[in-house]
């Protein structure tokens, strides 16, 4: 794959569709090599290569800073557990796992209630879906769980006021990751794994066509 030709938007669609579940990658892989970019265009390509390479060191970096920050603001860290809730459920393969193990675990006490959570059937024409099949949580639509979420963790926000204490954390971390992520130089390994994930994914629309 040649990063310098994927856009941000691409980025952020991969990085939303991607499973997230994949372990961290070693400290000693994370800290190998640190070289400065040749080019402009040698530092964007080598950028989305490792945001998408170590995304789960980055989250786990930034939620580890962002947990320094929180040692004197208890209530802001409920507001922040919310807020990262919100946002992980935007991603289709989280928010298929949290409703999955949500509504297992309502069906050990209630399994009427966990009946009604199912999503709605997708109607089928010709063995094919017949508009794009939306993302359901707990038998509701995404949105409705995000807008809960995001509207409860606002106002423990405004409540605790250690929005601005959590706000230069979040950007200490951002920073972080960013120089990280430019100076970390992309290996074999990262490249390898690139081109087995885009292989998955056009074999995985070849199979639904």
């Amino acid at each position: 794959m040649d990063w310098g030709n994927v856009t941000a938007e691409d980025l952020i669609d991969a990085l939303r569709e991607v499973d997230w579940s994949s372990p961290p990658r070693p400290l000693s892989e994370f800290f190998s090599r640190f070289t400065i970019p040749r080019s402009s265009s040698k530092w964007n390509s080598r950028l989305k290569c490792n945001l998408y390479y170590y995304r789960t060191n980055y989250f786990i970096m930034i939620i580890f800073v962002l947990g320094l920050g929180f040692l004197m603001r208890p209530l802001a860290l409920l507001a922040a557990f919310l807020t990262a809730l919100s946002i992980a459920i935007l991603n289709d393969s989280f928010a298929g796992t949290f409703s999955e193990k949500v509504t297992r675990t309502v069906r050990q006490f209630s399994p009427h209630l966990a009946a009604k959570m199912r999503p709605p059937l997708t109607p089928v024409i010709r063995g094919r879906p017949s508009a794009k099949r939306a993302i359901h949580i707990c038998g509701r639509p995404r949105w409705v769980f995000v807008l809960i979420f995001s509207s409860v963790s606002f106002t423990l926000w405004f409540v605790s006021g250690g929005l601005l204490t959590v706000s230069w954390a979040l950007a200490f971390g951002l920073l972080a990751t960013v120089l990280h992520a430019s100076f970390r130089t992309p290996n074999l390994k990262a490249r390898l794994n690139t081109f087995r994930e885009e292989f998955r994914a056009v074999w995985r629309n070849y199979s639904d066509m």
